[in-house]
């Protein structure tokens, strides 16, 4: 009986080749579609999933609101891990990373400069899962000058995995002894380092500097711990820890400090929450979103539901062509669930056939969905596991669900009406299907409007006034490496004949410095006279090179001692302070980590705010202060021959230190990147609003073809009584273009709701412009006319003899 109904199903699909790739095809796309934003969530998700004991693993954050301003560290104090072990016997072990920048590595004769390095606890591989090729993980980081290197480390310096005992040079002076070899960290990892320093060579990780934070803290519960219990001792914990400090600091105790409206607290949150979840100060590596993980889900959702809707329309549409052969089979006694299950079988092997073709055009476009995603997806052996069980329950509830309305319509045709003739056909009889065609393109306008949107938003953040000027700013990197001589570098730089001028300083507005300290108005440090906020050190070139303008005040000055405790602020941070004149006033500092020395510095001048975070940020306090930073040497290029002047800046460079590789970006490039997770979610928005469209388009274009059929004795007499060509586009076009007009009005202020919240991520932002929805609004219109059309015009072009001659 089922091979009667495969090759009755098969047969009818074949005798109608269009219907079936119109259906096989839009629902491949909505499929493959789907597949590959099923990769990227599930690549999401798993992030950090290999650690055996995720589950009790938590990192420690550190949240401050002092002087008017919050911040959420993902960094917590040197001492915050021993005394929390030492304090809580739910925690079973704690572990600390201090990501304190890259180093360079001799290999041969050449220093290559490595940037994914930190110095880490030994107790890192009693928590995380670090499998080792050599070496042992009881001793490995237990001595100073030691290092855990990755496999790929091995091979790279040694050209061997088995390479315990070997040593590492490290800036030409620092040798270190290899002790262990892990296996590649999964790149579906919160952070992703090659080089494992041990924690005892750092001097700061023995402080006990509670108001310092610059360790990555995580603790690892005992087995059954509840972490909500545990974090609610946190407020007892800083009082007990952080509380002398702070008193001493500010003359404060903590309750008093809480009760002026400031806070000092730590929380924990769950390792596999980091990636999509933590949006923190100090994170070891980039994270993702959870809310484009629920974007995607539900575009893969929304084009799957059209290339369903595709379906089902297209096979009620059909209904009057095989209404005869369901009175005949009623006649002959064919029952009702024999003809559901037929019908069915028709929709499942379509959806076979569909998902066939899907699973070829993922893996085939997966290498170009990578590049707009940012991913490195492949089809592992995992994903199969999983996958193919999917696929088969895909197949089956597919079929049913996108067959389910068109079987139990057909089925219910009485055989009487059906061979006289009085089944209604065409395409005004399907109410349910104007809904899905409604629902169809409800789906496209919306992804229209929020694809034209994000494009706008993207366009407008790359053409706003940032407060500092980006073009032709060569940022050279690894400066640090060249040491003392990074100073004479840039003044060598700087004399070039194409160079503008030149600044030696790490602290950039594309590069995510974080460094924050507290500022008093009065030397006994009275909180309610405070402000906290960044302090970039720059140099003297610093502000012309970036083209930031003072409005009072002076720049930094070389030739006055005095200035390396002066302050240059952005108007940010002179509003905040309350000062009248902000000129000659004098704030207080800590000194030092502990908070026992304090330093006066006075500020010379007041700089015109300007963007140096994202702009989803505003613009909170800033100051420079002159001290060296041999993080880069910015250049301000003036000369048209940029590649000419990037190997003069080169050869210098080469100067001083001929082992060191030559790195360099340009700013505007730096800045593109701070918006990289937006211009991707643009690129995917084009590319599956695209998809939306054709599959919709070919439904629609497959329910014009069925109404032009239906009525082409309609149109014979009307041509015969002298209708235009024009007049019969029309009438056959209106229908459609009714549904679609709905639709605008449905979608329209649904997608301006939505976009409307994802533009309240950005402090800077336009609003969506009335020209986003109208051009949308004509944009599907004029789809849906010329897909209607190309059917419509071939029917008023057919010859009214050969749909007359019958009659």
């Amino acid at each position: 009986m089922i091979k009667n109904y495969i090759k009755t199903a098969f047969r009818g699909l074949m005798k109608n080749k269009g219907f079936t790739f119109i259906n096989v095809f839009g629902l491949a796309l909505g499929l493959a579609t789907c597949l590959l934003i099923v990769f990227y969530v599930f690549d999401e998700l798993s992030f950090d999933s290999y650690n055996t004991k995720a589950d009790r693993i938590f990192r420690v954050n550190n949240n401050i609101k002092f002087g008017g301003n919050e911040n959420s560290y993902a960094v917590s104090p040197a001492p915050t891990a021993a005394a929390m072990k030492a304090d809580f016997a739910e925690i079973e072990q704690v572990a600390r990373f201090r990501n304190n920048g890259g180093n360079q590595v001799k290999k041969g004769k050449q220093n290559i400069v490595e940037d994914r390095m930190v110095y880490a606890d030994n107790s890192i591989f009693s928590i995380f899962t670090l499998p080792m090729i050599s070496g042992s993980p009881q001793n490995a980081l237990t001595a100073p000058h030691t290092v855990v290197i990755t496999e790929k480390m091995a091979k790279k310096y040694f050209d061997r995995t088995d390479v315990v005992g070997q040593t590492l040079t490290f800036n030409d002076t620092s040798l270190y002894k290899v002790t262990a070899v892990l296996k590649d960290i999964p790149k579906q990892s919160h952070f992703n380092f090659d080089f494992f320093i041990a924690m005892p060579g750092l001097a700061e990780s023995k402080e006990d500097a509670w108001l310092s934070n610059n360790f990555n803290t995580y603790v690892l519960l005992k087995e059954g711990a509840d972490i909500k219990k545990l974090d609610a001792k946190m407020t007892a914990f800083m009082i007990k820890h952080a509380g002398p400090q702070l008193q001493s600091m500010i003359h404060l105790t903590f309750s008093d400090f809480e009760k002026a409206g400031n806070y000092y607290k730590l929380d924990f949150i769950p390792l596999r929450r980091i990636h999509l979840h933590s949006i923190s100060v100090a994170e070891l590596d980039v994270n993702g979103d959870i809310k484009y993980v629920y974007i995607f889900s539900g575009v893969a959702i929304l084009i799957l539901l059209i290339a369903c809707v595709n379906f089902m329309n297209l096979s009620t549409a059909r209904s009057s062509n095989r209404a005869r052969e369901v009175g005949v089979r009623k006649v002959l006694g064919s029952p009702r669930k024999h003809l559901i299950f037929q019908f069915l079988t028709e929709s499942v092997l379509v959806t076979l056939f569909a998902t066939l073709i899907a699973l070829l055009a993922a893996w085939l476009f997966l290498p170009q969905f990578n590049k707009m995603a940012g991913k490195e997806l492949v089809v592992t052996g995992q994903i199969i596991s999983w996958l193919l069980p999917t696929l088969l329950l895909i197949i089956v509830i597919i079929g049913c669900l996108a067959g389910s309305y068109p079987a139990l319509y057909m089925s219910a045709f009485q055989p009487i009406e059906v061979l006289k003739g009085k089944i209604a056909a065409g395409f005004k009889g399907g109410m349910f299907r104007n809904i899905l065609v409604v629902g169809q393109f409800c789906i496209s306008i919306f992804l229209i409007i929020s694809t034209l949107v994000i494009y706008n938003q993207l366009q407008y953040i790359q053409s706003k006034d940032l407060g500092y000027n980006r073009d032709h700013v060569l940022v050279i990197k690894n400066v640090w490496s060249l040491g003392k001589g990074a100073k004479s570098f840039r003044d060598e730089v700087k004399g070039l004949g194409g160079v503008q001028n030149a600044s030696l300083s790490g602290a950039l507005p594309t590069g995510g410095y974080g460094n924050s300290s507290a500022f008093f108005k009065t030397p006994t440090m009275d909180q309610k006279q405070s402000m906290l906020t960044q302090i970039w050190p720059a140099d003297e070139n610093y502000l012309p090179t970036l083209g930031i303008k003072i409005i009072a005040g002076r720049n930094f000055s070389k030739e006055m001692s005095t200035d390396t405790a002066a302050l240059v602020i952005n108007e940010a941070a002179a509003k905040q302070l309350g000062f009248i004149n902000s000129i000659d006033q004098f704030l207080y500092s800590p000194n030092d980590r502990m908070g026992k020395t304090i330093k006066k510095y006075h500020i010379i001048g007041v700089i015109k705010n300007f963007n140096y975070q994202s702009l989803k940020d505003n613009i909170t306090p800033l100051m420079f202060n002159m001290d060296e930073d041999r993080g880069a040497v910015t250049v301000r290029v003036k000369s048209a021959n940029i590649p000419g002047i990037i190997q003069q800046i080169k050869n210098k460079y080469n100067s001083f230190s001929p082992t060191q590789a030559f790195a360099y970006s340009f700013m505007d490039e730096d800045f593109d990147a701070i918006y990289r997770a937006e211009q991707r979610i643009g690129t995917i928005s084009v590319a599956f609003t695209s998809l939306a469209i054709v599959i919709a388009c070919l439904g629609l274009f497959g329910l014009a073809a069925y109404a032009a059929e239906q009525r082409i004795k309609e149109i014979g007499i009307r041509k015969v009584l002298g209708a235009s060509i024009s007049t019969i586009v029309g009438m056959l076009s209106k229908d459609f273009i009714k549904l679609v007009l709905i639709s605008i009005v449905i979608a329209t202020p649904l997608a301006w709701w939505a976009m409307h919240g994802w533009l309240q991520g950005f402090a800077y932002r336009q609003n969506v412009q009335w020209w986003v929805l109208a051009l949308a609004g004509v944009g599907a219109i004029t789809i849906a006319f010329v897909t209607i059309s190309f059917q419509s015009i071939k029917a008023a072009l057919t010859n009214p003899v050969k749909s007359l001659k019958s009659e």
